[in-house]
């Protein structure tokens, strides 16, 4: 959330933020309100003041036998006006704090301008695509000969878009959830978190899912509780309403969880395979920083979620997202996206944010700098290390051969138990 003192003295920056990232909060409502909200605190202090002065002075003619019926009948008349304004106050503030939890995050001045993902600025590339001398087939078509997947009985157990691995499949997913939690504990220096997969509303609010992607997500009617979308949301509030130690700064956590999204508005889109799936599992990488480093920080953890893929010797590029690309929250984002040669396309498997301290606002995350002094709001950062099931597609999809086997990569195995998937 932005500050409102901010949004107050950036309103073209702000306007300029909600029309990019395609949002419809009313800025010029709440501009006017505000300028109300403020002509109404300045005249409550004015008669809180006048108020304080004449009970002096009714005080004086009391203790001097004076008649004070007069004033005491003003200040009846003054603390009615109070009440009514500080009535209106309240109303003016709950319909700033709706408008204001529209607003987006700005987004950071080396974002690049852009409608869509055509404006998206690719940064790097890693790795060399592999060349077949084969067609190489599509990960769905691996899955299925090899009885990695079972597409047909996920959708009967649970719907369209939900799948079950099985046998050497489940194996190798976990191979992959292991190898990346260890990597980031053992050589990244994270903390390992294993956080509930069902939220509260407040803990969506704090993360910026919600109000806005509430139709996105999996709803519990009966408790207000929510399915989580990605372990962001439940390893960012773990520092809710807390002040944290600056000499502790950075904060590294990462967890491993089932994420869940109904992907309400991608209808129609990645329909076969494993690319766009209700339920898949995620590496998650969150971090909460001092003010000053974040940015630094950003490409740090760019540099921890691209190991990964490194590792794995998956070819992949890293996209600098566009301003109208970027998320709600988000002040500047790079998307890591691998090669996959049986869809021919690149396909994201981790997102890298940082949101300074919009998230810190909602959520109330501060932290004492070591110098001493006010409080301030820590920046928190997250990103995927790595998403899948598209990392697993990526491995089915380059690492085929022509005999309809896969190999399992080197840094894999021995979590697998094979050197190869037949």
């Amino acid at each position: 959330m932005l500050d409102l003192k901010f949004i107050r003295e950036n309103p073209d920056l702000v306007r300029r933020a909600i029309e990019s990232k395609r949002e419809k909060a009313d800025l010029d409502r709440l501009l006017e309100l505000d300028e109300r909200r403020r002509q109404l605190l300045a005249e409550v202090e004015s008669l809180k003041h006048q108020r304080n002065v004449v009970s002096q002075q009714i005080a004086a003619k009391k203790k001097a036998g004076e008649d004070a019926s007069e004033a005491i009948r003003e200040m009846q008349g003054v603390a009615e006006r109070i009440k009514a304004l500080d009535d209106e106050l309240k109303k003016i503030e709950k319909a700033i704090y709706e408008i204001q939890i529209w607003i987006p995050n700005v987004p950071h001045p080396s974002v690049p301008e852009g409608v869509d993902e055509n404006d998206n600025v690719e940064v790097r590339r890693w790795g060399e695509i592999p060349e077949m001398d084969f067609e190489p087939r599509p990960h769905w078509e691996i899955a299925e000969r090899l009885g990695l997947v079972d597409f047909a009985r996920g959708s009967k157990i649970s719907g369209s878009f939900f799948v079950s691995f099985r046998g050497a499949g489940a194996r190798l997913e976990r191979a992959l959830i292991n190898f990346m939690i260890d990597l980031h504990v053992k050589k990244h220096g994270y903390t390992e978190i294993w956080p509930p997969a069902v939220v509260r509303r407040e803990t969506m609010f704090g993360t910026g899912q919600l109000p806005k992607l509430e139709e996105d997500m999996y709803r519990i009617e009966q408790d207000d509780l929510f399915l989580i979308p990605t372990a962001e949301v439940p390893v960012t509030n773990l520092h809710r309403d807390e002040v944290l130690d600056g000499d502790a700064l950075p904060i590294k956590y990462v967890a491993y969880t089932p994420c869940f999204r109904r992907e309400a508005g991608s209808y129609g889109r990645d329909t076969r395979g494993l690319i766009r799936i209700h339920q898949f599992d995620k590496v998650e990488m969150v971090n909460f920083v001092h003010p000053d480093t974040s940015y630094d920080r950003l490409e740090g953890l760019v540099a921890e979620a691209e190991e990964v893929l490194q590792l794995l010797n998956l070819p992949y590029r890293v996209v600098q997202l566009c301003t109208g690309e970027l998320s709600f929250a988000a002040a500047k984002c790079y998307d890591l996206e691998v090669w996959a040669p049986g869809v021919k396309k690149y396909l994201e498997v981790s997102s890298c944010s940082n949101f300074e301290d919009f998230q810190a606002r909602r959520a109330n995350i501060r932290f004492r700098p070591k110098e001493g002094g006010k409080t301030r709001y820590v920046h928190t950062l997250n990103g995927s290390g790595l998403a899948l099931p598209r990392t697993v597609i990526a491995i089915l999809e380059n690492y085929q051969t022509d005999e309809g086997t896969v190999v399992v990569p080197e840094v894999l195995r021995d979590y697998v138990g094979a050197d190869v998937l037949k």
